[in-house]
């Protein structure tokens, strides 16, 4: 069956209400059990008046251990049925975030707003960072490595044979993008903050905290420690007298090492306490990577050498249940026998040294592959949710061929589509228009779409063939107090950034709205035009949106290398329709004289 939208919203749809009539059903299953707790709790109560007023029986003996082990056995179902439960709201957010990503636009996930900047050569003018932009209707990652790689890869062009792999990639997780759902709540919640803390103590910070247990010492007397507490104890209780100072003498003994080496035992608290649900959470992502037959070369390469190696799973888990343990001993009860009796920190420490030296590379390994996965099935969600949106073919031989091409982030009951070419040899095209015709929109069309072409993506066109470009573009220019710049200092900074980059890469592609806003129309005319001509000279393709029609005559001095195109405007009973179309030829229609009129402003 052809997928639809509207067939993906329904699905969504009944994704979340699945989950909604499981987390009721869980809801309801862990008051039952919050009840059953209390139930035993009074029970035990009971039993204990019981044998107080009526004297100790080795039957209320007995009875006595039913409800401790009944209560133990219900605090480990409660902790099972709230982990069910917090998944299960996972997966309602993510179903639900894509409901709004595809009805509004709109979604719960990083805007990429950090990755802003006025220097790039498009990023600002294309709206590809930050509210409302591009990253923002793509990102589905929950690391910062993921997010920046992201970024990354819509801030730049790739070579034709990553492109094609990256396709296969990408096409790849979405056939598998149900189980992408899944990956995604075993990342959802977790503190992007708290994943990079995690990854940079076990690479950077473990090896200098564990320096402490590093002396042979310490090490052997932490293996013997317990048996000597314990063969005290057996003697004291058996023998009495001085062998009980004896033992609190080595409980004091165990506890003042502990405060001697009270720096790095607490430094390993500080750096790993309470994340033993965090490596819980990666163990299950590595091995959701891990438990589908990857076909794609390009998602085989992120495994690096290790392949599909299981045993990194169990290792990451060993990471939890150590960091379980180091919890343990922040348990102000317990922790005081645990110090004293089995120097629990110096053996947790000690078991941390051995994970370290045997894992510690791997992990940081495999939460790099967890963030390129986040990266690629980014744009594969992106691609599950517009089925009508096409993979382009690109092409080795200049080329910039399209049918039907919109722009991604105007809603799809708004989008007007348009069909564009270049010819086989660079032009500088000219686009004059009326105000608000669709000039700026339809370059800005041209160069998401391009964006998202060369990150291996899905586009919004019917179809597209395009060849590598080097995108630079000019359209909001901006003035700065801080850096004491003006308008037009801001443009000419822009226009020199252009010519440069475009001097040294002949794969550039320059889109630019207006230029010299900031001079007098003579001045603004000519140094557009010698800019024109430049740019011709270097065979760098161009399109330029301008008001000004003088320039719309360099086409006859250049019939080869300049072409004319428009937007206009239907007038009716002094009114103005848009059609928002691409026409050719210089535009005949100009509006400016009606919008003044419409705030007071009637030209004579």
């Amino acid at each position: 069956m052809v997928k639809t939208r509207e067939s993906i919203l329904a699905s969504y749809h009944k994704d979340i209400e699945v989950q909604e009539i499981k987390i009721e059903k869980l809801k309801g299953n862990l008051n039952k059990v919050s009840l059953s707790r209390l139930g035993s709790f009074v029970v035990e109560i009971l039993i204990v008046a019981l044998i107080i007023s009526e004297g100790f029986h080795w039957l209320l003996g007995v009875l006595l251990i039913f409800p401790i082990i009944f209560f133990l056995y219900l605090v480990k179902k409660q902790v099972n049925l709230q982990g069910q439960l917090s998944y299960a709201k996972k997966l309602h957010f993510i179903f639900e975030n894509e409901v709004n990503v595809i009805l509004s636009g709109k979604q719960g996930y990083d805007t990429g707003n950090n990755f802003t900047s006025e220097l790039h050569p498009y990023a600002s003018d294309l709206d590809i960072y930050g509210p409302g932009s591009l990253y923002a209707l793509v990102n589905r990652s929950n690391t910062i490595t993921g997010m920046k790689l992201l970024a990354d890869r819509l801030g730049r062009s790739s070579p034709a044979t990553e492109i094609a792999e990256r396709q296969e990639a990408i096409k790849e997780f979405i056939e598998n993008i149900d189980k992408t759902f899944h990956f995604r709540a075993g990342l959802q919640n977790q503190e992007p903050e708290q994943l990079e803390m995690l990854k940079y103590k076990v690479s950077q910070e473990m090896p200098g905290q564990l320096t402490f247990i590093q002396g042979r010492f310490i090490r052997m007397y932490t293996k013997v420690a317990p048996f000597i507490a314990a063969a005290l104890l057996a003697a004291a209780i058996a023998y009495g007298g001085i062998l009980w100072q004896i033992f609190g003498l080595d409980f004091l003994f165990n506890l003042s090492l502990v405060f001697v080496y009270r720096k790095g035992v607490f430094g390993i608290y500080k750096g790993f306490g309470k994340s033993a649900e965090l490596c819980n959470s990666l163990a299950d992502t590595v091995a959701w990577t891990r438990s589908v037959t990857w076909k794609s070369v390009y998602i085989n390469r992120l495994f690096g050498t290790e392949g599909t190696n299981l045993s990194l799973i169990d290792e990451i888990r060993k990471l939890s249940k150590i960091i379980d343990a180091l919890d343990a001993g922040l348990n102000f009860l317990l922790a005081p026998f645990l110090r004293g009796f089995l120097l629990w920190d110096f053996r947790c420490a000690i078991r941390l040294d051995k994970w370290h030296k045997k894992s510690a590379l791997s992990l940081v390994s495999a939460l790099e592959t967890i963030s390129h996965f986040e990266e690629l099935i980014s744009f594969a969600t992106l691609a599950h949710n517009e089925p009508s949106w096409i993979f382009p073919l690109i092409t080795q031989e200049f080329n910039f061929e399209t049918e039907a091409i919109g722009h991604p982030l105007i809603p799809e009951c708004q989008r007007v589509l348009n069909d564009f070419q270049l010819n086989s040899t660079p032009t500088t095209d000219i686009v004059t228009g009326s105000n608000m015709a669709g000039k700026s929109t339809f370059l800005r069309t041209l160069g998401i779409n391009m964006i998202l072409a060369f990150a291996g993506a899905p586009v919004c066109a019917r179809r597209l063939s395009l060849s590598i470009f080097s995108l630079v573009s000019y359209m909001r220019i901006k003035d700065s107090l801080n850096d004491q710049t003006s308008t037009f200092k801001a443009e000419l900074n822009r226009l020199k950034m252009i010519l440069d980059l475009s001097a040294n890469d002949p794969y550039s592609f320059v889109l630019i709205d207006e230029m010299l806003r900031g001079t007098n129309s003579k001045d603004k005319y000519l140094g557009s035009k010698v800019f024109i001509e430049k740019l011709i000279n270097q065979r760098t393709p161009a399109l330029f949106a301008t008001h000004d029609l003088q320039l719309s005559e360099m086409e006859s001095d250049h019939p080869n290398e300049v072409r004319n195109y428009h937007f206009d405007i239907q007038l009716s009973k002094g009114e103005m329709n848009f059609d928002y179309k691409l026409k050719h030829g210089p535009c005949k229609t100009f509006n400016a004289a009606l919008l003044l009129k419409e705030i007071g402003l009637a030209l004579n």
